[in-house]
């Protein structure tokens, strides 16, 4: 492959997942990629603002819709179960399990879990996500989408032949259009959209682009008129830094996130989503008018997802090619598994400074 006479790249995604094995969290960092040449030309360096109270953030999190999603009615109408769908990678892995041990089988919800792991808007060589979207929306009618993308996204791109550093205005105005055509795609067959924010991270620099990336998504969700559930104050501690554990309703710390710093555990990916939960069954409770669900109307349990794969530790590409699109580094071409996939099986209960619990209801 020709070289790039431009840039040189030091790829910042060289295999950011944990793995589930014997409750060890396998945690690797990005390293610098070619952002470091070129600096942002809209975005301010810092982290942003500090990060709202746990109690204002809860308050958001409780707040997430404002009034009930058509698509449960519409559900109710076809005789069918609530279809929930969950989009983004393997952090919206976590968020699927989170969300499926939440909202009821037995309460007709079905929890469809639409994540891939190693994907983002940037990373459209490795998987096109409105071609895969199409793909996924052809099962079925989605009628609340829950999508959290991000975490494999704090690195450049081409545009048009062009390197587009992280966060420069042909970074946004790509990535604004891709995100933008994801979720009209999503409204145009009746889903209402639910955008979930990442929380802090624990490398310092790694999370200071993700706080600025977060502030992007919001603001373009805000333009969408779509709600923007921000997380960060629910996975930090009383001082808005990253934490290991927190502390439960009753008082009790637990461990809340995996190993790497990155991905939370099962009770922290709980605890993000608590809020939606809490609404959307106090919302199908009520388009079902307090009707009984009928046995034929309780979904199958959800498929288990496949096995973790090892993550491996490669040399990054060095030059970056003349193509659109970024390609695919040794590290994404392994697409090494994220610790937010459950996988075993729903009766057990992984180790608790493991992912997310997997499945687990009958």
């Amino acid at each position: 492959m020709a070289k790039h006479p431009a840039f040189l790249l030091i790829d910042r995604t060289a295999a950011l997942f944990c793995g589930v094995v014997a409750g060890i969290a396998i945690g690797l960092a990005f390293a610098p990629q070619i952002n470091a040449l070129l600096a942002p030309e809209s975005m301010p360096e810092s982290a942003g603002p500090s990060p709202p109270t746990a109690s204002a953030s809860m308050a958001v999190a409780r707040t997430a819709l404002k009034a009930p999603p058509p698509g449960l009615s519409r559900a109710v109408a076809e005789n069918r179960p609530f279809r929930i769908g969950v989009f983004g990678d393997s952090f919206g892995d976590g968020l699927w399990a989170a969300l499926y041990n939440q909202l009821p089988r037995r309460e007709a919800f079905q929890v469809l879990r639409y994540s891939q792991q190693a994907t983002g808007f940037t990373r459209y060589r490795q998987t096109n996500l409105q071609q895969r979207l199409e793909e996924q929306l052809a099962e079925g009618p989605v009628d609340v989408a829950v999508i959290s993308f991000g975490a494999n996204d704090t690195q450049g791109l081409w545009v048009e032949g062009r390197a587009a550093p992280f966060l420069s205005p042909a970074w946004q105005a790509e990535i604004g259009s891709r995100v933008t055509r994801y979720v009209e795609a999503l409204r145009a067959q009746g889903a209402t959209v639910v955008w979930i924010g990442l929380p802090v991270m624990r490398n310092p620099a790694y999370d200071a682009d993700i706080a600025r990336l977060n502030r992007f998504f919001a603001g373009l969700m805000a333009r969408l008129d779509v709600p923007f559930v921000e997380t960060r104050a629910l996975a930090a501690d009383a001082r808005g830094q990253f934490t290991t554990h927190l502390e439960g309703p009753d008082g009790t710390r637990f461990l809340a996130r995996a190993g790497d710093g990155i991905h939370m555990s099962g009770k922290g990916y709980q605890r993000l989503t608590a809020g939606l939960a809490t609404q959307l069954r106090r919302w199908g409770q009520a388009a079902r008018k307090g009707e009984a669900v009928p046995d034929s109307l309780v979904p199958p349990p959800a498929p288990m997802p496949p096995p973790l794969a090892k993550p491996k530790l490669v040399k990054p590409e060095l030059v970056l090619p003349d193509i659109v699109d970024p390609a695919p580094s040794a590290a994404e071409a392994a697409e090494p598994a994220a610790a937010a996939t459950p996988t075993v099986p729903p009766a057990a209960t992984p180790p608790a400074a493991a992912a997310p619990a997997a499945p687990s209801q009958g």
